[in-house]
């Protein structure tokens, strides 16, 4: 099931620590619980990136991002993302997930994400955030043009620019689509 209680209490908190810019850390604390982990007794890799959405969900929220695109008519979703697992996370281990927005490429917005459990990094994902209306995809330079924080017009980094176009370079739709054998 999907943890909307604590999204719901990352945001009232988040609400509580003030505004953040683009390029700025947004941190979010909880603990891995036993509806977390899988029969390997780790956390479920899955709900990695669920608690990856409760930090992305708040950070927006800190951002004032989500409120002024509705003004316009215009959402979030998600378009893509590339996850590094490179630790365990066991039962009842503290988790720190700190997110932040890394800029723009051509059509999207790049946020990182990195899990951290006592204090030490265990997964890493980069995530390519659309923006879309009414008529579908609207670029993130175009729909962030006049935002009065020029930082939301900053460019990502090369090495998250690169990722997304290397993702842009994979076959829609998937070969597997076609086969049935």
């Amino acid at each position: 099931m999907y943890p909307f209680f604590r999204v719901f209490m990352a945001v009232v908190r988040a609400r509580r620590q003030g505004p953040l810019r683009p390029g700025q850390v947004h941190s979010v604390r909880t603990r891995c619980w036993p509806w977390d982990i899988d029969p390997f007794m780790e956390l479920n890799n899955g709900r990695s990136l669920t608690l990856m959405d409760i930090g992305r969900i708040s950070m927006f929220a800190r951002l004032g991002l989500r409120r002024l695109l509705a003004e316009r008519g215009l959402r979030l979703t998600m378009a893509g993302a590339r996850v590094q697992y490179r630790a365990r996370v066991l039962p009842f281990a503290p988790i720190e997930i700190r997110s932040r927005v890394l800029g723009l490429d051509a059509r999207f917005i790049l946020v990182e994400h990195l899990t951290l459990t006592r204090g030490r990094p265990a997964h890493h994902a980069l995530y390519r955030v659309a923006v879309v209306g009414p008529q579908g995809l609207v670029p993130a330079p175009a729909a962030l043009a006049d935002h009065p924080d020029e930082a939301w017009r900053a460019p990502a980094p090369d090495w998250a620019v690169g990722w997304s176009a290397a993702e842009n370079a994979i076959p829609w739709p998937p070969e597997l689509a076609d086969r049935t054998d």
